[in-house]
Formats: C-alpha cells, structure tokens, sequence
C-alpha cells in the first residue's frame, strides 16, 4: 500500500517482522507524508532504520516503554550523503518554514529520530 509516492506501508512495519496495525495507519500515514516533505526538500531517498516497533521487539531493543514508535508514530532515519547532522538541520529549518509537524526531533551519531508527537521535544544523543 502506498502512503506517499515515495513510501509504501511495508517500509514502516516492525524489523521482527510485525506489520503496522491497522489502529495505527492514521499515524504512519502522517509520518509518512511529514517524510515525504524532507525527501522532496533533499530530492534524495529517505531511508527508515527503524519505524513501527512491535512492544515485543521494542523491549528486545531497549527502546523507550512510551516509545513513539509504538504507536508508528515515529521513525530513525538516514540520507545517504548527508550527515546526521544535516539532516537534523534541514528538518529544523523544514520545521520553521511549516512544511513538516513540529514533533520529536532527535540527533544520534547516525541517524535521526523524527516523531509526530504532540508536544516539540528536542534531544542530542550523540557521543
């Protein structure tokens, strides 16, 4: 199923295999489309490390308990040829311009956590 013209719904499902759960597609639909924006901004390939996450596999990880990506409200992206950093920076300036959801924002050595959560929330968690 395709949720943007770049992304299909089959690109967020669990890494253990778990699709996402139909009582979250209004959220990855929202992801997606807040992706979508980035991708067209950059005009290169938005690549998902890790989006939905099954509750099993989110323990498995380490993940948060209240993890966005729970509810496939969340998604840990790269751009091949930008650093982390980059892409932190363009979704901030994305962000400004109010193109994409001012969500969860978060910088990792890399990748970048972005979430469509409802409260801006902002961490760097690079060593």
């Amino acid at each position: 199923m395709k949720l943007t013209p770049n992304f299909s719904l089959s690109e967020f499902g669990c890494k253990d295999g778990t699709a996402v759960p139909q009582k979250y597609i209004a959220n990855v639909t929202k992801l997606a489309k807040n992706l979508q924006v980035l991708r067209d901004h950059v005009k290169k390939p938005v690549v998902l490390n890790s989006a939905y996450r099954s509750p099993a596999y989110n323990r498995k990880i380490g993940g948060a308990p209240a993890s966005q990506h729970l509810t496939a409200s969340a998604g840990d992206i790269r751009i091949a040829g930008m650093t982390s950093k980059q892409v932190h920076a363009t979704i901030l300036q994305l962000i400004a311009e109010g193109k994409m959801h001012n969500g969860g924002l978060g910088l990792y050595n890399t990748f970048v956590h972005y979430d469509i959560r409802a409260t801006p929330t902002r961490w760097d968690l690079r060593k």
